[in-house]
């Protein structure tokens, strides 16, 4: 086996590589066309396709954030333990694991624009519904609906960026993530003034993110009939209904083989559980620290806006490194000293924590780059993107419920805050691990 540190992936002699690592030939990159379409898709459709990826990228968090800074109330008004609250901050993990899994065959069969646009309809319908249910039961199953519609789109969003942008991942990432950023940082900061200038209704303040998502779904509108694969996607086989072919020289990607989809699913796990923990639980940290509501809601944005600008640098910078181990690093420091001020002075330094955290919490970026970066094909990062995220996922239920229940017995935050700052420990080696310059190819 040849030595996966110094060897490149091996491509066809017409072929060369892009900056961004995407294989294309001589003549420019071709990104595959509508059904009926001329051979090379029209500019403005390019353009609708990139104003559909920040739209959804921009919903892919207010399901979470919003309720984040609204969780006081909503326990009030549901009559919730802190340990039941702990259950609802570990929904989004759950789902995300549970319905990620799908996207894959969703997007075979019904095509990857078709599934995003579902996948938004679901979230406008699942933020509209869960406020007003009355109860904790259908308030979680509202939630599991738009976080389903959220699941999906988490996992399709790397396809699409590889099948119409194949020159441009590295770009394209950088502006959906962005994107996510900013709609996770948005939610955090206006929900709750949002809720005051709506006569203080908590219901309200939820349900408002709706529209947001309700407006994602046009683009997509375009994309509903599109069959198209992605690149290096195996086309239906239109003799043997439901299965995929493959040209006979392609090996099948056993991807559970792979020691590298392994770390990066670990490191994708154990960043989620630092983000899903960060956004459930924060506010409600500084908030027991004598912080007000909406300064607590504010910080809560700062540490989500950090990842505005350096969603958009990291994935760019991790693109022309071999190697992006010294960025885990980096980034995993950042939240070490976040969380041993949360444990040491709260209050205090508050507005250092916040940004210290929002930049620990830009490991997702890079994830999502190593995702794109770890295999040669678009078959691969459809593999990978659903075995890291959907695995990762799946690792990360427990933290946010852990949280829960020890802040609920301890009656403070001195143990909660320890385990997350000992949980930077795993993700830093899984993430340097995950970072070396080889591809799943060479191990499945």
């Amino acid at each position: 086996m040849p030595d996966d540190e110094t060897q490149t992936p091996t491509l066809s002699r017409r072929e060369t590589l892009n900056r961004d690592g995407a294989a294309r030939t001589p003549a420019g990159p071709q990104a595959p066309r509508l059904p009926g379409a001329a051979e090379a898709p029209a500019p403005w459709l390019l353009r609708l396709i990139a104003v559909g990826l920040v739209l959804a990228a921009l919903n892919l968090r207010p399901a979470i954030t919003s309720l984040g800074a609204l969780l006081e109330e909503v326990r009030d008004g549901l009559h919730m333990s802190g340990s039941v609250a702990g259950v609802l901050t570990s929904v989004p993990p759950l789902c995300f694991a549970v319905f990620g899994v799908m996207a894959p065959r969703l997007a075979r069969r019904f095509g990857a624009g078709a599934v995003v646009c579902a996948g938004m309809a679901a979230i406008a319908a699942g933020l509209v519904i869960r406020p007003y249910i009355g109860s904790t039961a259908g308030f979680l199953a509202a939630s599991a609906l738009a976080l389903m519609g959220i699941a999906v789109s988490n996992i399709l969003m790397p396809v699409i960026v590889k099948r119409w942008f194949p020159d441009r991942v590295g770009t394209m990432t950088g502006l959906y993530s962005m994107a996510l950023a900013l709609g996770t940082a948005l939610a955090a900061a206006v929900t709750v003034p949002l809720t005051s200038a709506m006569g203080g209704s908590w219901q309200s303040g939820l349900a408002v993110w709706a529209v947001l998502a309700a407006l994602a779904v046009l683009p997509w509108i375009v994309l509903v009939r599109d069959r198209t694969p992605a690149p290096g996607t195996p086309a239906p086989d239109r003799s043997a209904p439901g299965q995929a072919s493959r040209p006979a020289d392609t090996p099948a990607l056993r991807i559970t083989r792979s020691r590298t989809a392994w770390c990066l699913a670990c490191f994708f796990g154990l960043q989620a559980t630092a983000a899903y923990i960060t956004m459930g639980w924060m506010p409600q940290i500084f908030r027991d620290a004598g912080v007000s509501a909406g300064t607590a809601g504010v910080l809560l944005a700062v540490t989500m806006a950090m990842g505005v600008p350096l969603a958009f640098v990291i994935p760019r910078v991790a693109g022309r490194l071999k190697q992006q181990g010294p960025i885990v690093v980096v980034l995993g420091l950042c939240g070490l000293i976040g969380y041993g001020g949360l444990y040491l002075a709260p209050a205090a330094g508050a507005w250092v924590w916040a940004v210290l955290l929002g930049v620990a919490n830009c490991a997702f970026p890079l994830a999502l780059t190593m995702i794109g970066m770890r295999s040669r094909t678009g078959a691969g990062v459809v593999r990978l993107s659903a075995f890291a995220q959907s695995t990762g996922y799946l690792l990360s239920i427990p933290g946010p419920l852990l949280v829960g229940v020890l802040y609920q017995h301890s009656g403070g935050w001195g143990l909660p805050i320890a385990l997350m700052a000992g949980l930077m420990i795993p993700q830093m080696v899984a993430g340097v691990l995950a970072g070396r310059d080889r591809t799943i190819e060479d191990e499945c």
